[in-house]
């Protein structure tokens, strides 16, 4: 483990506080402000800053240095995810995990890089209205991202996705190792606590690094309370610090405003800003997945070393040339609250018998590209309400998923399977004749598992759609290039708020169907191009 400090330090406020009287705000001016500093927030900062705009990054959660990130699971829920790890929806019926601090997403993923596939890109371009993105731009953007990332294959295949590569090949699916932006590493597998050595690429180490060596100043612990719209046009944002225990208004003027606080709070931003298109916060897609936890003889210990090895994406095509459908197989590498939050309630004793057989399972996961959405709207205090319901079809998905996984798993050596749900589905082998036979009925249990809410375990760490890009100007709040569309485009007419952008995977137009992290940032660089291309220096 290194001591080496983090590439970047937060902007300092405390010298203009004493400047203040009263209640004044503390004020900042820049040519531009983010607000989020994720994936997609860390991509348009860079670019930005890099190109010689003055930029000011707004981040709700709190900057945690690279030595100082925790190394128990109870600490990193609670210091870098979102309502403490337990982001759930309305119903409780889905647990969503959101990073929650300077980084976002990318201080808390489980480092697998996977680029957009191609029909979706097609989709979007001719379907949506998105034009280009099926085009040889965003194939030099990947290519750059990916770069930037240092991605690179796996330093090793551990037992769990050693199951996924056996089990698929046996089926004759495509199957690959996952590629990933972590640098000389692969033994530890904390990646979801972030990263103590430096080793994942995360946006500390890449682009909200290169935005601060250029001169952007990075402040945590600023949630933005609203984007100020004046005469029609954005003029900066208003957020809430605290300095010295007191709450302080800190007000960021700048001529352009890039909004990228997240799937879940993007639109809440917004919608607090008085930004009315009908469909803000409309169209969320969750990527619902399944979860099947495979037992296996050898010991598999899914939470040491690679986090995510090995993938299969077969039967995504089955529906990715419309609107969302299909789904991938993944590994995870659950730690022990996790998998104590997903697995079955049986009693003390069955629970104990259970959890003490963890460093024998390989959980797969089935993650569905959802085409039907939620919506993400405001409650009565103010925070991110999550309307969501699996619909018909993606229950479908979400079953075939479960029992692809279970087959995988056969074909792989499993004999002792975990259908995770209320109740949850058990298989296990009697080792006789009779196996194959046995395991077709679960199967065909599996293919008719409840996934009614709070029936079938579905989870999620994948969200977008919510601000979403497209050509039709009643139907997207977003216009192709992130543009951020007015009330009035609930029209024909395509109106769109000066100076107002969305940044992140708020704009995807359907469920992209793979990890989200590289696609969200082509769409970063593309609306930072946007920006400089409309908004110059001051």
């Amino acid at each position: 483990v290194t001591t080496d400090p983090t590439p970047i330090q937060p902007h300092d406020l405390a010298p203009l506080a004493t400047t203040i009287r009263g209640d004044d705000p503390i004020v900042l001016e820049a040519d531009v402000v983010v607000v989020g500093s994720g994936a997609g927030g860390g991509v348009v900062a860079a670019d930005l800053a890099r190109a010689g705009r003055s930029v000011v990054v707004l981040e709700a959660g709190p900057f945690v240095p690279e030595k100082d990130m925790p190394q128990d699971e109870l600490a990193a829920f609670d210091r870098l995810y979102l309502n403490h790890g337990l982001n759930v929806s309305w119903d409780a019926s889905i647990l969503t995990l959101v990073g929650g601090a300077v980084g976002g997403g990318t201080v808390v993923n489980w480092l697998t890089c996977v680029a957009p596939p191609e029909a979706v890109r097609h989709g979007w371009a001719t379907r949506h209205g998105v034009a280009g993105f099926d085009g040889p731009g965003v194939d030099a953007d990947i290519e750059a991202i990916e770069r930037e990332l240092g991605v690179r294959e796996p330093p090793n295949v551990p037992p769990k996705d050693q199951l996924i590569i056996r089990g698929a090949t046996v089926l004759g699916h495509e199957v690959g190792e996952t590629r990933r932006n972590g640098v000389d590493c692969g033994d530890c597998g904390r990646c979801g606590f972030g990263c103590r050595r430096g080793a994942k690429q995360s946006g500390l180490r890449t682009h909200l690094a290169e935005a601060w060596r250029h001169g952007a100043r990075i402040v945590p612990d600023a949630p933005v309370e609203r984007v100020i719209v004046e005469d029609g046009t954005a003029t900066g944002v208003e957020a809430s610090v605290e300095l010295d225990g007191r709450p302080r208004r800190l007000v960021v003027r700048a001529p352009a405003v890039v909004v990228a606080a997240g799937t879940l709070r993007t639109p809440v931003v917004l919608l607090r800003s008085g930004v009315g298109h009908p469909a803000m916060g409309r169209h969320l897609r969750l990527h619902p997945v399944s979860i099947l936890a495979a037992f296996l003889d050898e010991d598999v210990t899914m939470w040491r070393g690679t986090t995510q090895a090995a993938r299969t994406l077969e039967h995504l095509a089955d529906g990715a040339d419309a609107d969302g459908g299909g789904f991938i197989v993944e590994s995870a590498p659950g730690t022990p609250g996790l998998i104590g939050l997903v697995f079955p309630w049986d009693g003390r004793a069955a629970f104990r018998a259970l959890m003490g057989e963890i460093g024998h399972v390989a959980p797969l996961l089935a993650i569905t590209a959802d085409r039907v959405g939620g919506r993400v709207g405001i409650s009565r205090t103010g925070r991110p309400r999550i309307d969501y319901t699996v619909a018909t079809e993606d229950r479908r998905a979400l079953q075939e998923g479960l029992a692809t996984c279970a087959r995988i798993a056969w074909e792989g050596g499993s004999r002792r399977m975990l259908a995770v749900g209320t109740p949850p589905a058990w298989f296990s082998s009697t080792r006789g004749s009779g196996d194959a036979a046995a395991f077709a009925a679960y199967e065909a249990r599996l293919r008719d598992f409840d996934f009614r809410p709070n029936r079938g375990t579905v989870a999620s760490a994948h969200q977008m759609g919510s601000a979403r890009a497209g050509g039709a100007a009643g139907d997207y709040p977003c216009d192709p290039w992130g543009r951020v569309r007015t009330a009035g485009a609930r029209s024909r007419r395509d109106a769109t708020i000066p100076g107002l952008y969305v940044g992140d995977a708020s704009l995807f137009p359907t469920a992209v169907g793979v990890n989200p992290m590289i696609t969200t940032m082509v769409w970063a660089r593309r609306v930072a191009r946007t920006v400089l291309a409309e908004s110059p220096s001051g």
